[in-house]
């Protein structure tokens, strides 16, 4: 209790020292545009609609609507062009054209690149909200090529561009400048079913060259809302919400040559082939809910996860790319709905869904020794996905999947072995939502289960049998005007397990109870569960020049969602303040800029302070469309709990740090950026990184991206390994080990896409790595709870390099009675070339034909030292290295 009065109490007491810098925040008042809501009105046909991109039907030649506003360069100006829209129905689709004049339909820019890419060239925006919550919606939009891009919309402004539809479009340049026409089939839209529809609408357009964006409904750049905004369509009447039902046969093949096993291995295979056939199902459950399910799936992934190296005891976070699990996401969003900015400062929230999580590679270890073939991934034998929403108010989303237990086979001189490495598992989320007076309020909960078969006694002490969660959040809007919001979540966790399944856990990195030198955590070595709690709060201000954001959370020692979530620490009570203001309007310099100053404090549950800093950001828009962002920092003294991998607590030293960044006009056939970062501590730790991109766009369906990257780092405290020594009493009987470390790092992307048609495209990608570490100046920890060190080879201790066994031998007090110990030698030389190429070819719609080449090169070496000319030539010729040719072909078909 008086842990958590102290961090309120410092919490409140930052939250009033700021809003006297900037004003309280019933000071900070702003006036929000309050307009009459406009009305389209949709016309029904009388006529069949060619979608050709020519407006030649008669439906498109009577008035349309013309009332368009710029939002950019000029807020409020009237629009350097005229734009004419009209929208018209049948008993089957929506339709909607537009004809988009310029006086120089020359000078359009025309790009062209595959579905959902982001293109700077002329584009129209069509967005529908078809439950009419003023929450949620889907959107739709043509280039002037005829590319599209589309997605759905959610938390009023937030969008989401995974959301494939099936519907029709086409654009063409005319003397007139250039038109769109789009056909939206009711299928593609969830409505229930009425005598009369009211629906949310929205249309814009973008003048590439001008810069220039025109919207229907213009929302000004220092408010907030966007769906809630949309202009009312009315005039649909006698149509039905038609059933929903597609179907997704694939069928894949592919063939893998590797050089990475031995001639002898017996398992591992140098060539490789494999084939499966499977269906996805998509089928509306009513007017509102989508079942999305998968009979024998595919969840492999196109795209290759790009390297890294990884020092630290977290786990490194890779992003989902699977289409099942990534369409439709925002249904199952938890801890964020209500606010458009939620600021974190040393407080991670934990994310309840991880899908990365399902079909994971084997967490297990065979049983026997030998040559060992591993799985790569968990089979998912089916799973299932039901989204939606319920009724006027109410949404819905949830996932449930099972995977297959997986086998290592193993050859021990002959003898073959088949270990469990990834038990029978059941993966499940629960997600519902309620908002309420158009998204003024909302009240939601999540569940979460992971239930494993644990049917062989070895799996028990390596698997969690169980693991669930379960958490409430909502916000509420202070204010008519909706410029104030509070939002927040709590929830609980609880694993189950063998008492050495959970004796691991609570050693783990995410929780360390075994550290010696705090009383709030111990190891309960009989325990058969583990629970925690975890909670956030926060007031935003949604809107206006003057921002402001504050919250205060917290994850006890025992939380814990990592079986199907992801979170990287616990043990933590964190308060932020930020505080800034946002200019928008031109002043001869900048286009547009604004300043934010934020202060952190974060303690553990035992009292003990663990961060405190304070930041300061900028960003600008120059007159000439350059911009410039970055950031300067810096970290009071702290102490860190978690450097010696649950040893006893260090002291941090004070540091800072300064980010700067610019990039240059997106419109140009030559783009550019450069980012800088460096920081550094009183200890003399220090970090220098640089990361210049340059984009060349030689012609309208070619693109492509450089984006080189290099880190050269030098830590004064790298941790090594832990020691046990009973004669080590300053530091718990243990010694841990220290060492400086030299790191640097060169790596690069490589991007081409080139697009042939707008359902033809071909995509290449390239990741080189070079990294080197070279460990020096071995030290243990001398006394908890600092920052200083014995140092090996000083005092009396001895240290030396034993070259046969590639180990370092120390004596801590040499001729003393204290036991030598030896760790392995750290220095590290790593490589990497990973690199595929895709062409994707749409050639129905909603069908697809992948051809996948994929390339994994790496290699590992001890010399420590960065060497340029060494490491390239390494690079170019990976000694161990894998290709995959696959071929996917997928078909659409709904009755």
């Amino acid at each position: 209790m008086k842990i958590l009065l102290t961090i309120i109490t410092s919490w409140v007491t930052l939250f009033i020292l700021t809003s006297q810098v900037l004003g309280s925040p019933s000071s900070l008042k702003d006036t929000v545009t309050v307009q009459p809501r406009r009305t389209v009105e949709a016309h029904r046909l009388h006529e069949h609609i060619l979608v050709d991109g020519i407006l030649s039907e008669a439906e498109w030649q009577r008035a349309g609507i013309c009332d368009f506003t710029q939002r950019e360069p000029i807020e409020g100006a009237a629009p350097t062009q005229k734009t004419e829209v009209w929208v018209a129905y049948d008993d089957e689709a929506l339709f909607v054209a537009a004809q988009l004049y310029d006086s120089s339909p020359d000078s359009i820019v025309d790009r062209i690149a595959r579905r959902d890419a982001s293109l700077n060239a002329d584009w129209f925006y069509l967005g529908i909200d078809s439950y009419h919550d003023r929450r949620t919606g889907v959107f739709f939009g043509v280039y002037a090529s005829g590319a599209v891009a589309d997605g759905s919309m959610y938390n009023d402004e937030w969008d989401d561009d995974s959301w494939d539809g099936v519907w029709e479009s086409a654009a063409k340049i005319n003397s007139k400048g250039w038109a769109v026409e789009m056909r939206i089939p009711y299928s593609q839209l969830r409505f229930t079913q009425q005598d009369e529809y009211t629906w949310g609408i929205n249309f814009a357009r973008k003048i590439e060259r001008n810069n220039e964006e025109d919207f229907f409904v213009m929302v000004p750049k220092k408010e907030s809302g966007w769906v809630s905004r949309f202009a009312d369509l009315i005039g649909i009447r006698d149509i039905h919400p038609p059933a929903r039902l597609e179907v997704m046969p694939y069928v894949v093949t592919s063939t893998t040559q590797t050089n990475q096993y031995s001639g002898s291995d017996p398992l591992n295979k140098r060539s490789s082939y494999f084939g499966n056939i499977g269906a996805d199902i998509k089928m509306g459950l009513g007017t509102n809910l989508t079942l999305n399910a998968a009979i024998n799936p595919d969840f492999g992934q196109v795209e290759v996860d790009p390297a890294s190296v990884n020092l630290t005891q977290y786990e490194t976070y890779y992003s989902e790319k699977r289409p099942f699990f990534v369409e439709g996401s925002n249904f199952l969003n938890y801890g964020f709905g209500g606010a458009n900015n939620n600021w974190g400062f040393n407080f991670g929230t934990p994310d309840f869904l991880y899908t990365r999580r399902i079909g994971r590679a084997p967490d297990g270890s065979p049983q026997h020794s030998g040559y060992t073939k591993m799985p790569e991934r968990s089979h998912i034998i089916g799973a299932a996905k039901l989204t939606g929403k319920l009724d006027e108010g109410w949404s819905l989303g949830t996932i449930q999947a099972v995977t297959s237990a997986e086998y290592a086979k193993t050859d021990s001189d002959g003898v073959r072995f088949s270990d469990v490495v990834e038990p029978l598992t059941y993966n499940g989320i629960v997600r519902t939502l309620y908002e309420h007076d158009k998204g003024r309020q909302g009240l939601g909960i999540i569940g979460t289960a992971v239930v494993r078969n644990l049917d062989k006694d070895y799996l028990d002490d390596q698997f969690n049998s169980g693991s669930y969660a379960f958490g409430i959040d909502g916000w509420t809007n202070l204010d008519t005007s909706r410029i104030w919001v509070i939002t927040g979540w709590m929830a609980g966790t609880l694993i189950s397990g063998s008492p050495g399944r959970i004796s691991d856990v609570q050693q783990s990195y995410l929780h360390y109870f075994q550290r010696p030198d705090v009383s709030h955590v111990s190891i309960d070595a009989n325990a058969r569960s583990l629970g925690g709690y975890g909670g956030r709060v926060a007031l935003n201000k949604q809107q206006g020049n003057f921002r402001f954001n504050s919250a205060f959370g917290l994850l006890s020692p025992g939380f814990d969602s990592n079986d199907l979530g992801y979170h990287s620490r616990t043990d933590i009570l964190n308060g932020h303040v930020v505080a800034g203001y946002a200019w928008y309007e031109p002043d001869g310099t900048f286009r547009s800029k604004s300043f934010n100053i934020a202060t952190y404090r974060s303690y553990n549950f035992g009292g003990y302070k663990i961060a405190e800093g304070y930041m300061a950001f900028l960003y600008g828009s120059f007159m000439n469309y350059w911009s410039i962002d970055g950031n300067l920092s810096y970290s009071t003294s702290s102490v860190d709990a978690y450097r010696t991998r649950g040893g006893p607590m260090m002291k941090t030293t004070p540091g800072y740090s300064c980010n700067l960044g610019f990039s240059s006009d997106s419109r140009k056939m030559v783009t550019g950026s450069f980012y800088v970062y460096g920081s550094r501590s009183e200890s003399g730790s220090y970090t220098v990184e640089f990361d210049p991109g340059i984009g060349f766009k030689p012609s309208a369906g070619i693109n492509v991206t450089v984006s080189p990257y290099f880190m050269r780092s030098v830590g004064m405290a790298q941790y090594i390994t832990t020691v046990s020594d009973p004669t080590a009493s300053s530091t718990y009987g243990a010694r841990y080990i220290f060492s400086k470390i030299d790191q640097t790092e060169l790596a690069a992307s490589v991007r081409l896409d080139w697009t042939f048609t707008p359902t033809l495209s071909l995509q290449l990608y390239m990741q080189p790595l070079i990294s080197a570490g070279k460990f020096y100046g071995y030290k243990e920890l001398k006394q908890p709870g600092t920052f200083t060190f014995n140092r090996y080879g000083e005092d009396g201790s001895t240290i030396s390099y034993v070259d046969n066994s590639q180990e370092y031998l120390v004596d801590p007090d040499g001729a003393g009675p204290n036991s030598p110990f030896t760790f392995s030698k750290p220095d590290f030389n790593y490589i990497s070339l990973r690199g595929n190429v895709i062409l994707r070819w749409e050639y129905l719609p909603g069908s697809t034909m992948f051809f996948v080449w994929t390339h994994g090169g790496s290699d590992y070496a001890s010399y420590g030292d960065f060497n340029l000319h060494r490491d390239l030539n390494n690079l170019v010729s990976t000694p161990l290295h894998e290709d995959v040719l696959l071929i996917k072909l997928t078909y659409w078909w709904h009755p």
